[in-house]
């Protein structure tokens, strides 16, 4: 069923951002007239924050070239001059501070923050409001969704971009050209801050009508997430223990199935961003183009194609193959010259030996009269598989097990895939996170978070001290003079 979000899609519904200093209006919606005493109105502002999740036709192709082209597991794809200047850019880290697709993730991110910022201001408005307990109750709840979008927000711009600034307010455009970077260590506590607001006022679960909202379990899965970046193994294997004892998570029998359009919002997912057309084949609807984008280039009929970007490298598929990883192999690597399952032919000339099976939809779900190839497809952010490696990780590093141990956790995961129990070593557990995660968007902050990067990366073109994160954009220093210039680029 498609989702509580989308009952206020004409205010949902977002312009996307030219600039840095845009960011305080957009991702908003208007202000001038609002009731703050009608309770049905107290979750129009989150859901156009919501809305600000979902990827559009740009957002989509910046987002899966800066998160994963840069990686071992994936190539560019699609033909060899096709956005080479950008996308060709990150995938032989010869990108500097002008790179478009970089600074579309920086004011995308951004736009997030934003979004969510406006509801926390209109959540405080409404409460302060309402006359009976149970509707402020409601407003503190939905406070919490917005500090988790929030934190999402930060986590992928702390993982670009290492230092930025924080916006946690609507300021003037003169504020925000003086707004200075803060350190890793201050975004990451003012990341934690929102979360664990967030886990005190979430709901455990949503209604089905509502599936797709964050819960409480949401809040503690991206906490879990963020602290294994900061190396805080107590913290991560906590978090991930407080959701394995919920018992309220499991993982999907058939591993393919997890990324089928049956099982968004499964018991698997902590994390979704939700995606429709609403039946809609043309006109605003809330779709997503992050399949798309990936969907098999040149195939037919019409609704069965996309781009063709961020393809299966052969490394990927080599190694999968050597591993034995059959059933990963079947969900991650959609091959050109086959048939699927539900009968839909890749084409043998399609430009690229490899798509991303993880985003196929099949045609019977792309009822669009042009490609409408993966429009619904919910992007699948923090999956209970991620909880479970990165519980065994944290136990690997040092942090003392709950509910069940490190062992049983990781090998859980690699018998949803059919393979054999191994030894939970911390080498394991990542080959596993590698495997299991594999065109998720992962591979590449994990080898730079473990250290791993320039040893696997480096005949790539990765070079150590300046590509462990990417340059903020020469765009927003001209906006904001007192952003630092980032170490190995040339402004």
């Amino acid at each position: 069923m498609k989702k509580l979000i989308y009952t206020f899609l004409t205010i949902a519904l977002l312009a996307s951002c030219t600039d840095f200093l845009d960011i305080r209006t957009e991702a908003t919606m208007p202000t001038s007239g609002t009731d703050y005493s009608k309770s049905e109105l107290i979750f129009q502002s989150v859901s156009a924050a919501y809305a600000s999740l979902r990827l559009s036709e740009g957002d989509a192709f910046a987002y899966v070239s800066v998160f994963e082209m840069p990686a071992d597991d994936a190539d560019k794809g699609s033909t060899a001059t096709d956005a080479a200047a950008t996308a060709g850019e990150l995938d032989s880290f010869s990108y500097g501070p002008a790179n478009t697709l970089i600074n579309q993730m920086w004011t995308k991110f951004y736009d997030i923050a934003s979004a969510a910022n406006h509801a926390l201001q209109e959540l405080a408005e409404f409460e302060e409001s309402m006359s009976t307990e149970n509707n402020r109750a409601y407003c503190r709840q939905c406070a919490g969704e917005a500090r988790v979008i929030r934190a999402y927000a930060y986590f992928n711009l702390l993982r670009l971009f290492g230092s930025v600034p924080i916006v946690d307010r609507s300021m003037s455009a003169e504020e925000l050209a003086s707004n200075p970077a803060k350190s890793e260590a201050e975004i990451y506590k003012f990341i934690y801050d929102d979360l664990t607001q967030a886990i005190a006022v979430l709901p455990e679960r949503y209604s089905k009508k509502e599936a797709g909202r964050f819960t409480v379990y949401t809040a503690h899965a991206l906490k879990s997430k963020v602290a294994l970046y900061k190396k805080d193994w107590a913290a991560a294997a906590s978090e991930a223990d407080i959701i394995i004892r919920s018992k309220k998570f499991s993982l999907i029998p058939v591993f393919r199935d997890v990324f089928s359009m049956e099982n968004e919002n499964c018991p698997e997912s902590l994390m979704e961003i939700q995606a429709s057309s609403l039946g809609q084949s043309s006109g605003d609807a809330p779709l997503c183009y992050y399949a798309f984008i990936q969907g098999p280039r040149n195939n037919q009929p019409s609704n069965m194609q996309g781009w063709g970007f961020k393809v299966p490298s052969q490394t990927l598929v080599d190694w999968l193959e050597a591993r034995g990883d059959q059933d990963r192999i079947d969900a991650t690597i959609l091959r050109s010259g086959t048939t699927t399952p539900e009968g839909d032919v890749i084409l043998a000339s399609c430009p690229n030996p490899y798509y991303n099976g993880k985003v196929y939809t099949p045609s019977s779900y792309n009822l669009w009269s042009y490609n409408g190839y993966g429009f619904d497809y919910n992007m699948r952010i923090i999956r209970y598989a991620e909880v479970l490696l990165t519980y065994a990780e944290a136990v690997a590093n040092g942090a003392s097990e709950g509910e069940i141990s490190a062992y049983d956790a990781f090998n859980s995961v690699r018998a949803r895939a059919g393979l054999k129990p191994v030894e939970a070593t911390l080498e394991n557990i990542l080959d596993e996170r590698r495997a299991e995660l594999a065109m998720e968007e992962n591979r590449f902050f994990d080898l730079v978070r473990t250290g791993q990067a320039a040893k696997v990366l480096g005949k790539l073109g990765f070079k150590p001290g300046r590509n462990e994160h990417f340059p903020i954009p020469d765009a927003q220093r001209k906006l904001n003079p007192t952003l630092p210039e980032s170490p190995g680029y040339t402004y």
